[in-house]
């Protein structure tokens, strides 16, 4: 454990020196001197202290795409930040290297990270790579500061947190968000530690508070890589948040505790079909070898087919008129226009 730390927000005491942490579904109980589950926040002496404030692993300028979100003013880049551990345990993390461990990095005011948002030709901010609502205290400032000087806000969540906080990002200037739905079998709680209901409950949330989503899914070999299961997930998606709402189906490979291989190109092209008839507008496939050129990355228009958005990386070719198809004048879903 680092040895410096934050006051952290969320948390009352309980018996004697034990504290309660409110921030995430765990509700840890934390006895003096010790952490709890995602062990950045810590009682010292009765007090809950964070310790990732201001305490970065990573940081880079990365376009909105990458998040992934597709719909949220597409071309445009996000100066994105991420600092250490999880809520989560799932033992294929793709970034795990960061999220199941916790350092001392580089260390970030929120000034000096806003700061850095124009000369790094960015238009907005995202909080990343590992679990952000880890980074609470800190995230909150940068939003405030980002949205007073024009800039959009954005999250990459498993939406495991508390309703409380979570409309405290609302309030601070959380504009977008993607989740990462993981599955609906019991098993994938039993895995990660966390509860999907939570996740799916806070979906709804954000939707009614009109904050802009969308859905990733890892299909994980072994884990939800059936379509019976994701064929549900979609019909939940279609249902609940609306036919609209862009679901990123992205492929798995073997990191840190699963060695499974990886679903084949042919299967994940299966959940695409299934998803299309399911109902949603926008699906997509992510994290495949051809990426950068795959046509399950672009965006086409609901009612006629046009192509509407070709992301042919590094560059973003927009067809549209605003938020409107040049072909038929369909309105798209999602936040287009100027930024910054």
């Amino acid at each position: 454990m680092i040895k410096s730390g934050y006051l952290a927000s969320f948390w009352q005491k309980k018996n004697g020196e034990n504290i309660l942490c409110l921030l995430c579904p765990h509700k840890c109980i934390i006895a003096s001197g010790k952490s709890g589950f995602c062990k950045v926040r810590r009682n010292i002496k009765g007090h809950l202290y964070t310790f990732t404030y201001g305490n970065i692993s990573s940081i880079s300028a990365n376009p909105i795409e990458k998040k992934p979100l597709f719909h949220f003013y597409p071309g445009t880049k996000a100066l994105t930040v991420g600092s250490w551990s999880c809520n989560f345990r799932c033992p294929w993390c793709q970034n795990w290297d960061i999220s199941q461990q916790v350092k001392k990095g580089t260390s970030l005011t929120p000034v000096q990270f806003v700061n850095l948002i124009k000369p790094t030709n960015c238009q907005g901010t995202s909080i990343s790579f590992n679990e952000p609502t880890l980074l609470w205290e800190w995230m909150v400032e940068v939003f405030y500061r980002a949205k007073e000087s024009g800039y959009y806000n954005t999250l990459v969540t498993n939406g495991f947190i508390n309703k409380a906080p979570l409309k405290e990002l609302i309030l601070a200037g959380l504009d977008a968000v993607n989740i990462d739905v993981k599955g609906i079998n019991p098993k994938i709680d039993l895995l990660t530690k966390g509860k999907q209901k939570v996740v799916w409950d806070n979906c709804l949330f954000l939707k009614d508070k009109g904050i802009h989503i969308e859905i990733t899914t890892l299909i994980v070999t072994g884990v939800n890589d059936n379509l019976e299961e994701l064929t549900e997930i979609s019909r939940r998606i279609y249902t609940y948040l609306g036919n609209s709402t862009p679901w990123h189906c992205n492929c798995y490979y073997p990191q840190w505790k699963f060695k499974a291989p990886s679903p084949s190109v042919n299967f994940l092209k299966e959940v695409f079909e299934v998803a299309k008839k399911t109902g949603l507008n926008y699906v997509y496939l992510g994290n495949l070898s051809s990426k950068f050129n795959t046509p399950y990355q672009n965006t086409y228009c609901p009612k006629c087919k046009a192509l509407l958005i070709k992301r042919d990386y590094p560059k973003v070719i927009k067809f549209l008129n605003n938020k409107y198809c040049l072909e038929c004048g369909e309105e798209i879903a999602g936040v287009y226009g100027e930024i910054g």
